[in-house]
């Protein structure tokens, strides 16, 4: 198959000069800038809803008749209250770790590939000493490290400012925002966000129609995966009366029975959520280098 045209970006800047690595930060400097600021604030939010845990638990919220010395007036408290507070920005933190996957595809899809060969930049670092698949493994690696490091950065803060997992406070365990946003399947999301935005990137090679394309692509991921989470590991049956606890994540009941998925059973889903993920993630890369290859050849 003949090679791909190359047409000379505006500027004239091959983007394989100074490294692969520099290639990759250069055309991405507001996207990686962005990410550091939007993790940095995370965290520091976190820190500070770790400082309210122990208040919060108490379900009580310091205060003073008049207002003095930085605290709200009494009068106030019973519409602000620290488990008030602090539960609803755990909550917060969940919801957007779990769906952390859907702009990281969107960008993926649209910025990181398709961009790039829509452009010619592309093309163009490949006559600059840059071979396709260093091109490719570079605009991979980079992003995937910092995913990587500040959503499992994130995840376990998260997890230390929930503290005893109050389900009152911070949600149950089998919630799934909570069932994400506390584990490795987070940062599994995004990769296999990462893998499936760069195959669809090469496969359409259109900024826009590769950002919805991931887009959606990644939905129906999480979705599917929300929706058959509780098939990933056998069930506990349990016989007879009685109500469950809580904890108990309950798949089906009948009169006689129920099947449920007990506290215990956490990792065991973890792991093979995760390891599912991670199983897209590694197909959707190897198809991306093999279509790059073939379409390069």
């Amino acid at each position: 198959m003949t090679a791909l045209a190359v047409p000379v970006p505006a500027g004239g800047t091959p983007s394989g000069t100074g490294g692969t690595g520099r290639a990759v930060r250069r055309p991405h400097r507001v996207a990686l800038v962005v990410w550091g600021l939007a993790v940095t604030a995370a965290a520091v939010y976190l820190v500070w809803l770790h400082s309210l845990a122990d208040e919060a638990r108490g379900g009580t919220s310091a205060c003073a008749v008049p207002p003095a010395d930085g605290l709200p007036s009494c009068a106030s408290v019973a519409a602000i209250t620290a488990d008030d507070v602090y539960g609803g920005g755990i909550s917060l933190v969940a919801g957007a770790l779990a769906h952390l996957v859907l702009p990281v595809a969107a960008w993926a899809g649209a910025a990181l590939v398709a961009r790039e060969l829509e452009t010619g930049t592309a093309h163009f670092a490949w006559t600059q000493g840059v071979s396709p698949t260093r091109w490719l493994a570079a605009r991979l690696a980079v992003p995937a490290a910092l995913l990587t490091a500040g959503t499992g950065t994130l995840v376990l803060l998260h997890v230390w400012a929930r503290g005893d997992g109050d389900p009152n406070l911070v949600g149950d365990w089998y919630h799934p925002d909570v069932f994400i946003a506390t584990g490795p399947a987070c940062v599994a999301y995004a990769l296999a966000a990462l893998a499936l935005g760069a195959l669809i990137g090469l496969l359409v090679r259109r900024t826009l129609p590769a950002a919805g394309l991931t887009f959606a692509a990644c939905l129906v991921l999480h979705n599917v995966m929300t929706r058959f989470r509780e098939d990933l590991w056998p069930t506990v049956t349990r016989t007879g009366g009685g109500e469950l606890p809580r904890s108990a994540f309950t798949v089906a009941w009948s009169e006689r029975s129920t099947a449920f998925h007990p506290r215990s059973h956490y990792w065991p889903l973890q792991f093979m959520e995760t390891g599912l993920l991670l199983t897209v993630t590694a197909v959707a890369t190897t198809a991306a280098f093999r279509l790059l290859r073939r379409r390069t050849a």
